[in-house]
């Protein structure tokens, strides 16, 4: 194999572009001593601790492991220099005590969604959603969005598409699957059922104007939203197998009966008396009923399979803006920040050396050297130019491509011990 110079200097620069763009931060601070905050989590598979790392400690202390990204998770504290890890922080020298205030959920046992599945990036087909309120990940399946897809097969490769194409069909192009009953470009932000019961003024809007809900009237139904104005009673055929069955054929969908009764409509609690009124809206029957049909069940039983929805809800764009503030509502509100106002994640401070070519790179490291050890490496530097020139003159002389093994054979030569 044969290079020529500019085909090197290209592929030197587009390694640094790479670089520079891959990891632009520092990554010389552990986040411990920050305190607990919203920031990207690692757990540390050949550590085979439950606990997680902060970004930094992540590239310089466990390099070399097998890693999986959890994203971010509030209110966390990087675990790597406390007793929980054997490994010593190389960051963070003072062995600290472990974690106490740190929520592990079963993302820290390599676990995603309400189906416990481990996340494999090479084997997994579904688009994942974050919970906004528990950050766990969840499949679109899972979230009755689409017929779970075969878990083995490999992700097809993605197709080019057109700029003109909408979110929804390159979404599904991306994975092969046609796209799901909620688009990401449907929603902002996705909070799971069992969160939706934990809080109630996302329990009073579930299912109103622009707080979609996926639900079904009975088991042979097909899915459908209720909340989207536009969408009306948009339906798609989707089956979801219960854990431990293997995925089944598409349902026929039910034509409603007519002679149906409608769904009782929920009673609302009182409120108190306040300068304010309470501007939330009239609370949708179908999702009450949902949510009130799951109040028996406990939080692993809030997680599992539900034949007729799992209280999920998506919020659409602008959705802090729409709450009410009265005196009812507003504790709720206050009681989860992050429904209030969009949360800060910290990110490590940017890279000053990042996009800086290896020249600019050595000259800034020979300047900051001692006189004499800068002028050793600037002899030593000389030393070796003179000599690979020595060596390519012949090459040069005789019009002959220099290969890669003579490149090696000049730096193999440089390293033998001199007789």
């Amino acid at each position: 194999m044969s290079f020529t110079l500019g085909s090197i200097l290209n592929s030197q620069i587009s390694l640094v572009q790479e670089a520079s763009e891959a990891l632009p931060h520092q990554f010389s601070q552990c986040t411990y001593s920050l305190g607990p905050r919203r920031q990207a989590v690692y757990l540390c598979k050949t550590c085979g601790e439950t606990r997680g790392i902060c970004s930094a400690c992540s590239i310089a202390c466990h390099t070399d492991h097998e890693q999986v990204e959890l994203f971010p998770k509030r209110n966390f504290r990087c675990d790597c220099p406390t007793s929980a890890f054997a490994l010593q922080c190389t960051l963070h020298r003072t062995l600290e005590p472990e974690n106490g205030k740190n929520v592990y959920g079963q993302n820290f046992l390599g676990k995603f969604c309400r189906c416990g599945r481990e996340y494999d990036a090479q084997q997994e087909r579904e688009t994942m959603i974050q919970c906004l309120a528990c950050e766990d990940w969840f499949h679109e399946s899972c979230l009755n969005l689409r017929e779970r897809p075969p878990s083995r097969d490999p992700s097809p490769e993605p197709t080019q598409e057109s700029p003109d194409e909408d979110d929804a069909a390159s979404e599904a192009s991306s994975s092969g699957l046609p796209p799901p009953l909620i688009s990401a470009s449907d929603y902002d932000s996705f909070v799971c059922g069992a969160c939706v019961h934990k809080i109630d003024t996302l329990k009073r809007y579930a299912g109103t104007s622009k707080v979609l809900m996926v639900v079904r009237d009975s088991p042979s139904d097909k899915w459908r939203i209720i909340g989207d104005e536009d969408a009306g009673s948009s339906t798609v055929e989707v089956d979801i197998a219960e854990p431990g069955s293997s995925a089944g054929e598409k349902r026929a969908h039910s034509p409603t009966k007519p002679d149906a009764p409608d769904a009782k409509r929920a009673r609302l609690s009182p409120v108190p008396l306040s300068s304010q009124p309470c501007l939330a809206p009239a609370m949708n029957p179908r999702a009450q009923e949902l949510l009130s049909s799951q109040e028996s069940r406990d939080d692993e039983g809030l997680q599992a399979f539900s034949p007729l929805g799992c209280g999920d809800v998506f919020l659409t764009e602008g959705w802090r803006e729409r709450w009410c503030r009265c005196d009812a509502c507003l504790p709720s509100l206050r009681a989860h920040q992050y429904l209030l106002e969009e949360e800060e994640t910290y990110e490590p401070p940017e890279d000053p050396d990042s996009g800086l070519s290896l020249e600019e790179l050595g000259l800034r490291a020979l300047q900051r050297l001692p006189r004499d050890r800068a002028i050793d490496g600037i002899r030593a530097f000389n030393e070796m130019r003179d000599d690979l020139m020595n060596h390519l003159r012949p090459f040069a002389q005789e019009g002959k491509v220099v290969t890669e093994r003579d490149i090696r054979a000049f730096f193999d030569s440089r390293t033998e011990p001199s007789k």
